[in-house]
């Protein structure tokens, strides 16, 4: 059936699959399906001969007939090329071979910084997050890697607004560009270039090449700049060349309906977000 309109995680999976080039090593962990349905996507269209090393079980370019809440789901192996080890993962990336990696964050700052072990501080703990897994490490080696956002909106509570993308983080799980004193990922000696897109649910972002910060590249359709401002901690740059991005056609809307028919990559979204369509015209 063919599709009639297109929802925010569907966008975001075609924005995030353009950050794959084709003959590329990608990773992606943890319980995490809109990344591994952009994945997907990107070796179903334009980069069909990459390579998808997918999940805990550690299954090679694996085709699953569906998605699941949590990758360590046997589901993942199914019709994988072969089976590897996690640990290899690692030993690839300080290698230098592991060209691109997925990440998202509870907080996410102005230099691509990214939070997931907790809110406030450890003598006033207010929230505390899962952690970051092995994404401290592999940050530091990955060529690359896209960070993925689809709780941009601030929230408004009595103590004010709570934002996602702050103009500093609370703790620093994933290194990104820069350390709040300015020190850059070359003067600490790593190896990996960091993060180079951030995918949202109001726009995408690269950073600027002198300081590193977080600089707007398109707005989704439905969204204008002073809204994702509004949204944003810090001072946002402009690109010069911003626009709205543009939006997915209806073949990959209905592949990323067939990659995840269960709709697992919603699950992190907003009511609001996951019920929101936009029409094609």
């Amino acid at each position: 059936m063919s599709a009639d309109y297109y929802t925010i995680d569907e966008l975001m999976a075609v924005c995030m699959a353009k950050t794959i080039k084709d003959h590329q090593v990608v990773f992606n962990g943890v319980a995490v399906a809109l990344p591994f349905t952009a994945i997907m996507l990107a070796r179903k269209t334009h980069a069909p001969h990459s390579i998808f090393w997918g999940g805990l079980p550690g299954g090679i370019n694996p085709q699953p007939p569906f998605l699941v809440p949590t990758s360590g789901d046997s589901v993942m192996l199914e019709n994988a090329t072969v089976k590897c080890d996690l640990h290899e993962v690692f030993d690839m990336a300080q290698k230098g071979k592991l060209d691109r990696i997925f990440f998202g964050g509870g907080q996410i700052d102005q230099y691509g910084n990214l939070n997931n072990t907790l809110i406030g501080n450890l003598e006033h703990l207010k929230v505390k997050l899962p952690g970051g897994a092995g994404a401290s490490t592999l940050a530091c080696f990955a060529k690359n890697f896209t960070v993925w956002c689809p709780r941009h909106r601030a929230i408004t509570t009595k103590k004010g607004k709570q934002y996602t993308l702050v103009k500093q983080n609370d703790f620093v799980t994933t290194f990104g560009h820069r350390t709040k004193d300015g020190v850059t990922r070359k003067e600490m000696g790593l190896m990996g270039g960091g993060p180079d897109c951030v995918v949202t649910n109001l726009g995408v972002f690269d950073f600027e090449p002198e300081e590193f910060k977080l600089r707007l590249k398109s707005y989704h359709p439905g969204v204008t700049i002073d809204e994702v401002r509004e949204n944003t901690q810090f001072e946002l740059v402009i690109d010069r060349d911003c626009h709205e991005t543009p939006i997915p056609s209806k073949d990959e809307v209905e592949m990323i309906r067939l990659i995840d028919p269960l709709e697992v990559r919603k699950k992190e979204f907003s009511i609001s977000d996951r019920e929101t369509k936009y029409y094609f015209k």
